[in-house]
């Protein structure tokens, strides 16, 4: 069987020719970029222009748009390079050499002149969520859509060859240069990765903006913030990144094109006055910046505006378990998501902290616990384990989706790994603050999913994630969903229902919308609507197969992404769920490179009726080999008990330092 089943589909000369995986880079190094030629450089230059001085050490050069000059003695950072034309007119600043250029944001104007930076060798920072329209540049026009345009982002300014990039400007970061530090703070609006850079120059907080706005009451152009057909997403997200600029202070506004503003605070409210305005006249919409949460009771608060819904319990001392924390609101987490590159992450904005300590006496968030593992529901969890000392605490089986998330291939995953410093079993109770939790497992929406009981303030509270919502049909029953990539049994929903029928809340907090009173009446008719979605799935599936032909991933290999270089070898683990009521046998064998090691050639797998089993294969890959990619698939060949089911499972492959996250 190995020689029908390891391909020798990497042997072509025609896949691999002249593709030669580069050696792995270091954390900051920039991402690999192959050779191409070079492009013809236009004549154009910015006429008569000049730097001319803000202050002492600031200075700003008019170009394709305003480079700002920073100095420190002879050396000097550049926020955003334009032509590059200014790097002809530093010496008569008393500038003997550039040590930074900090990019704002990825538009043409910004940096369409990076190809002198590395003819100098001069290091180039650009933000975090937009590094692929840097480094990888030719690789997204080689992939931007342009028939069947809906998707109207202004990418399409994106330059047109890659540009090395030496180091990310995550957000919520410091960027420091000598004594100066650049807080990198995220501002979408004008495009979703822009950020804001915040330093104290000359005495004074100054804002280096790009283009989230032009001058007092406005913005540079209206079709950068179209990001959807017929859309306004880009005024409703600049809302709220003009509000949490407020929030730093600035002394003062360099924008990327338009004056500098020496008065923020009120051109900053103006131009959210207008754009709220613009915002309401074109969707007939609030715009996310004036969400208010819901004060359930005395200690817990409700945020059901956000992308999805995330509470807070809060106890008499201020601390603050929080139950999810995910994005800000839906245009921030829907158009992030689709914004993010196969090897990206998505983006998060902090929110709802600050108002919390100023309006409900939260002084700390001490613990974060997810409903479930779905990104949009935690995808804040990394934000608040690193800059609030939030201890993140969840349900066992989540633990490992969360720390080591190349593991699996589920929906919704947060591809960031997250430490987790306490799990609960099911059943378990335990106590924080003066509050006394129950824990169970409630599969169906997934099978990593959690309820949470207790009582606040008097009242029997379930928080249940994504189980259970109103039902907009209004048939006396709870509406479900299912996604059968999460690992749903037949029986899944009906254990989660019988949880709460068990311990009768009187109220649901779920996982969208508002929380809600439920009655034994509703839970008893929901297990009747759920037994019969249970009678549907034995009718329609094959006799015995229920469970296996729900779950796609009853055999899979692990972990799902596999992070590599050549030279290296790396344990596979194969994972099989048995869900009949004998035992079964499983042969395995990898179709992967044929000059790979594999060892064992075949696996046999012996998995006990209604159980789980795992095996392990070892891949060794030959310090010469040549990558077709950066990213390719291996498949696993199955039989079950003597029956051939082909290659039923498969792993992704990124070759490590290939790619700039790797």
């Amino acid at each position: 069987m190995p020689d029908r089943t390891r391909r020798r589909f990497l042997r072509s000369a025609g896949l691999a020719a002249g593709l030669k995986a580069p050696a792995p880079a270091q954390a900051a190094a920039p991402a690999p970029v192959s050779k191409a030629p070079a492009y013809r450089r236009t004549p154009f230059s910015p006429k008569g222009a000049t730097p001319k001085k803000i202050s002492d050490n600031l200075f700003v050069f008019e170009d394709t748009c305003n480079v700002y000059i920073v100095r420190d003695g002879s050396r000097a950072v550049l926020i955003d390079f334009g032509s590059g034309a200014v790097l002809d007119h530093l010496s008569g600043l008393g500038i003997q050499g550039v040590d930074w250029v900090l990019h704002t944001h990825h538009h043409r104007d910004q940096c369409q002149g990076d190809w002198k930076l590395a003819e100098r060798k001069i290091p180039v920072a650009v933000p975090a969520h937009e590094i692929q329209q840097f480094a990888d540049a030719r690789n997204f026009w080689r992939n931007r859509r342009v028939f069947h345009l809906y998707y109207v982002r202004n990418d399409f300014n994106t330059i047109t060859e890659d540009i090395e990039v030496s180091r990310r400007l995550a957000d919520y970061s410091t960027f420091r240069w000598g004594k100066t530090d650049f807080f990198v703070l995220p501002t979408p609006g004008h495009t979703l990765g822009s950020i804001t850079l915040l330093a104290a120059v000359d005495g004074r907080r100054v804002a280096f903006t790009g283009d989230l706005m032009y001058a007092p009451g406005k913005i540079v152009n209206l079709y950068d913030t179209q990001i959807n057909y017929g859309g306004a997403e880009g005024i409703d997200l600049g809302i709220y990144s003009l509000a949490r600029l407020a929030e730093q202070s600035p002394a003062l506004l360099c924008p990327s094109h338009g004056i500098p503003v020496a008065e923020p605070a009120g051109a900053i409210q103006q131009t959210i006055r207008r754009l709220t305005d613009y915002y309401r006249f074109q969707t007939g919409n609030a715009p996310v910046e004036e969400g208010l949460p819901l004060a359930v009771s005395p200690h817990l608060v409700a945020h059901y505006t956000t992308t999805s819904s995330f509470y807070a319990i809060i106890s008499s001392s201020g601390k603050a378990m929080f139950i999810d924390y995910g994005a800000a609101s839906s245009p921030h987490f829907g158009n992030f998501e689709r914004a993010t590159g196969v090897n990206g992450r998505i983006r998060f904005v902090e929110h709802s902290v600050a108002r919390l300590k100023r309006d409900y006496g939260l002084k700390s968030v001490d613990v974060a616990m997810p409903s479930h593992m779905h990104d949009d529901h935690m995808n804040g969890f990394p934000h608040l384990a690193r800059h609030f000392g939030t201890q993140i605490w969840c349900y066992e089986n989540m633990v490992d989706v969360f720390e080591k998330p190349r593991g699996y291939n589920l929906g919704c995953i947060l591809g960031e790994p997250l430490k987790v410093g306490r799990a609960f079993r099911d059943g378990e109770t335990f106590k924080w603050e003066e509050f006394e939790f129950e824990v169970k497992h409630s599969p169906g929406h997934t099978n990593y999913q959690m309820a949470l009981f207790v009582t606040i303030d008097g009242r029997k509270t379930a928080f249940t994630g994504d189980a259970f919502f109103p039902n907009p049909i209004q048939d006396g029953t709870l509406r479900h969903n299912l996604i059968f990539r999460n690992e749903v049994q037949s029986d899944s929903h009906l254990k989660s229902v019988r949880n709460l029928l068990e311990r009768e809340p009187e109220a649901i907090c779920p996982g969208h919308g508002k929380p809600y009173p439920v009655t034994r009446e509703i839970l008893t008719a929901t297990e009747q609507k759920l037994r019969k979605q249970q009678q549907f799935f034995v009718d329609l599936l094959p006799e015995g197969e229920t469970d296996f032909a729900m779950n796609p991933s009853w055999v899979r290999l692990y972990p799902y992404q596999v992070l590599i270089a050549p030279g290296e070898t790396q344990h596979l683990e194969i994972h099989a769920s048995n869900y009949s009521a004998s035992p079964m046998k499983l042969d395995l064998a990898l179709a992967a490179p044929a000059e790979w090691k594999i060892t064992p050639e075949t696996c046999t797998l012996q998995v006990a009726a209604g159980s789980r089993g795992k095996s392990t294969v070892t891949i060794s890959i030959p310090k010469d080999w040549t990558a077709p990619g950066p990213r390719f698939a291996i498949a696993a060949d199955v039989m079950r008990d003597g029956k051939y089911l082909g290659q039923l499972t498969e792993a992704v492959v990124e070759m490590r330092g290939w790619l700039a996250n790797t």
